[in-house]
């Protein structure tokens, strides 16, 4: 059960966790729940803005499930504009078609609602939802999904004495539609306006930096007592820094793998990525604390205003937190010192997480790599008159019929299989192109970031090991330097500018799977592609069929029928 805390001086909600999970039934038990999509106008920052809210809230309410769950989300669409919602760390076993992206999926039509069904098998952790169009993300539409483990599961850490959720992002005053027309006429976005911390501003720890009488969160703790804090950066494109005045944040988990246990005094978050850490109430409360998460990777001189701060209250407080903050690491110069930390996350392999077998029981160190793909990004360019980004110099055309869709009605000319495993040395060019990928194949993706921009990229349908990270240019002698014993398994991970990832995954989920930049910015203007992962012997075992409710559009759009309003 999910349950809300709110503090006394605000309106929005603080969401609350209840720490027992759902007992898992012989059946696998079904959680329900209806969204209805609109806009409500909230000043954050202190000017009135029209942001995207589910069921009236922003950011939307909690989807609180357990391993093995069924999970039905009724989503209406009440904004003006096309709509889908995406659940990203959510693997989707089977079934791409409740992926959320247009890739897999036509968009529901505005005055329409459509229903999403899926499973959420072998499935733990933290991740959040939002809506995947037109960068309408950067509007809200966003909030927590937590799966929690099954009870015949232990958790590798005490019970926690509480369980916090924090929404972190950067946050601009103008709206998706004013951004995707900038985007559109060839400009940058440009500083972002703030961080929201919850859909709040910040507290007014600065007379002149911050306005007086913002919405700012407030947590309330109890000393001497342990809380887990899932923060997830839901932000447009820029990475954040997070920490707790006077307190270690020890990470447990990211997105959904628990990790070696590791005391920071912060931590960087990048865009689309999701951690939990217990925090240990063992200060002596002499006054309030400030939750800071500001600009990372940037002239942060500059970047002052986008600092989002919240305040840790004890129970037996003395005083409101005053004077600066807490500092903000400070090796912005120091690439080599910046990478040392994504570099130190490691899995836990003696842990369980959504089997009771160990998380390191899987070997990826000695499975044999089936294909490599070398995935470079740039600067944008203009390709045909119009900003565009790319990657191996393809600038990704979404498809008017989804492919998988155009797959089963025979529908021609909607993709191509032809996406190059490498960058080519050719003009860049705009077009839908996929990966044509191996089912049951391993496959190493190296993310070579030759833009100037932080970027995090992420994989539908999968989780990854992150086996190598560094600057410069990724040769195959880089491969000596990978971690193939307890390389942590994530499904977002960030690429440095000037610098590589190397990720590997199994690909055993059929289906066809986003592969893009979580930067909003960047995947509007084309940084993406899919894999199609099919099974050449298909029985109907391995990839679900088309949903009875599914969707048509494009090529198909005479198929469709009226969807009837069915939420008040």
């Amino acid at each position: 059960m999910a349950l809300f805390r709110s503090s006394s001086t605000s309106l929005f909600l603080l969401i609350h966790i209840a720490l027992l999970s759902t007992l898992s039934l012989a059946a696998d038990p079904t959680v329900s729940y209806d969204f209805k999509l609109s806009y409500i106008t909230v000043s954050p920052l202190g000017v009135p803005q029209k942001v995207i809210a589910v069921n009236g809230q922003f950011p939307g309410p909690l989807v609180n499930a357990t391993t093995n769950n069924n999970v039905v989300i009724n989503v209406r669409n009440d904004l003006d504009e096309n709509l889908l919602m995406t659940w990203p760390g959510i693997q989707m076993r089977r079934n791409s078609w409740q992926d959320g992206v247009l890739g897999t999926n036509c968009p529901i039509p505005p005055n329409w609602d459509w229903t999403y069904s899926f499973q959420l098998k072998d499935q733990i952790g933290s991740f959040f939802y939002y809506p995947s169009l037109n960068l309408q993300r950067a509007s809200g539409g966003f909030g927590p999904f937590v799966i929690n483990n099954r009870a015949i599961i232990q958790i590798p850490f005490a019970q926690p004495d509480g369980d916090f959720v924090l929404l972190i992002g950067d946050w601009y005053t103008r709206n998706h539609s004013a951004l995707r027309a900038d985007l559109d006429s060839g400009k940058d976005l440009g500083m972002p306006d703030g961080v929201l911390i919850n859909g709040k501003g910040p507290y007014r720890y600065n007379t002149t930096l911050v306005p007086d009488g913002l919405p700012y969160e407030t947590i309330k703790v109890d000393p001497g007592k342990t809380y887990r804090f899932r923060v997830h950066n839901v932000g447009t494109s820029t990475s954040l820094n997070f920490r707790i005045q006077g307190h270690n944040l020890l990470l447990v988990e990211t997105e959904g793998h628990y990790t070696v246990q590791q005391n920071f005094s912060s931590f960087d978050i990048h865009v689309g990525q999701s951690c939990s850490f217990l925090v240990t109430m063992d200060q002596n409360a002499t006054s309030d604390y400030y939750i800071v998460a500001s600009a990372r990777f940037v002239n942060e001189s500059l970047w002052q205003k986008v600092t989002g701060v919240g305040i840790l209250q004890y129970s037996n407080s003395k005083g409101s937190a005053a004077g600066p903050l807490p500092e903000a690491p400070s090796d912005i110069y120091n690439q080599w010192s910046a990478m040392n930390q994504p570099k130190a996350i490691r899995q836990n392999t003696t842990a369980s997480g959504a089997r009771p077998n160990p998380q390191g029981s899987f070997h990826y160190g000695s499975i044999n790599v089936t294909d490599t793909y070398i995935l470079r990004s740039l600067p944008p360019s203009t390709i045909d008159g119009k900003l565009r980004a790319t990657l191996n110099g393809i600038s990704f055309v979404n498809p008017d019929t989804p492919i998988r869709l155009a797959d089963l009605n025979q529908v021609k000319g909607s993709y191509k299989l032809d996406f190059p495993s490498e960058p080519l040395n050719r003009p860049l060019r705009r077009d839908t192109s996929v990966i044509n990928a191996t089912y049951k194949g391993f496959i190493e993706v190296i993310l070579q970031n030759n833009d100037t921009k932080m970027q995090s990229f992420h994989m539908n349908g999968y989780s990854f090991f992150v086996v190598g990270m560094d600057w410069g240019i990724w040769s195959e002698n880089s491969r000596g330097s990978y971690n193939k014993w307890d390389s942590i398994s994530r499904s977002t991970i960030e690429v440095y500018p000037g610098g590589w990832t190397a990720v590997l995954a199994s690909l055993d989920n059929v289906g066809i799977w986003n592969l893009r930049v979580e930067n909003l910015d960047r995947w509007y203007l084309g940084q993406e592609t899919y894999m199609k992962v099919t099974n050449p012997e298909e029985n109907g075992e391995t990839e679900m069929a088309p949903p009875d409710n599914v969707l048509f559009c494009g090529a198909l759009a005479s198929k469709q029928q009226y969807v009837s309003e069915t939420i008040s």
